[in-house]
């Protein structure tokens, strides 16, 4: 899908860069005192328009959230979405995830949320799947010990190739959906995509998955 350039979307990020991070990669190992609370870290990796990390701080206020969202005319969507929820423990990183530890300390993140990641079908690009061992490798080092992976999506060879990525690479899968909505999940946010895909009556895909302590 393309998208269309915002050449306002500079200016409206610096406008709030109390919700966009200005220098996030000073923050390494600090996030939880830039936060008004001190409390456990959940990340996003592809924020999107924002209605999941923006519903989800408003839902938990005693959890702190930071979105990754690196396309610039994206993000402005997701500045909105937090401001129309008022709330204050969320701050978004307009960057790419590629380098996740040089954001990050170790054992800085809770838990780290996968919503609907560009699936890559073509083999050749399987590097950039965002389950691929070389992420995962990364979200073991800024993740606490057990710290949980939550992966939702409605593309079928990206959930099974996430699988199986996980169980080589050691990782314990909690939790293995294959139609999430006839779960009737109360605690279920929705993203945009995730609405968009119900819609049309797609299944909906989720797994949780962590590091034993151990490795």
């Amino acid at each position: 899908m393309r998208i269309r350039n915002k050449p306002w979307a500079d200016d409206f990020i610096k406008e709030h860069d109390h919700i966009v991070e200005p220098s996030p990669y000073a923050q390494k190992g600090s996030w939880r005192q830039l936060f008004q609370k001190e409390q456990p870290i959940h990340l996003e990796i592809g924020t999107g328009k924002g209605q999941f990390i923006a519903k989800m701080a408003r839902n938990h206020p005693d959890i702190n959230f930071i979105g990754i969202e690196r396309v610039k005319s994206v993000i402005v969507g997701a500045i909105k979405k937090v401001k129309e929820e008022d709330v204050v423990n969320v701050r978004l990183l307009n960057v790419n995830a590629e380098n996740l530890c040089e954001l990050f300390a170790d054992d800085e993140i809770d838990r780290i949320y996968l919503n609907f990641s560009d699936p890559w079908p073509k083999k050749r690009h399987a590097k950039r799947r965002l389950t691929y061992h070389t992420f995962l490798k990364q979200y073991q080092q800024i993740l606490k010990p057990e710290g949980e992976i939550v992966l939702k999506t409605d593309n079928q060879q990206f959930f099974e190739f996430s699988l199986v990525s996980f169980s080589q690479f050691g990782m314990v899968l909690d939790e293995v959906t294959l139609d999430l909505h006839q779960l009737k999940d109360p605690e279920n946010v929705m993203t945009e995509y995730e609405e968009k895909f119900s819609e049309k009556g797609n299944p909906i895909y989720r797994c949780k998955a962590h590091v034993p302590a151990s490795r």
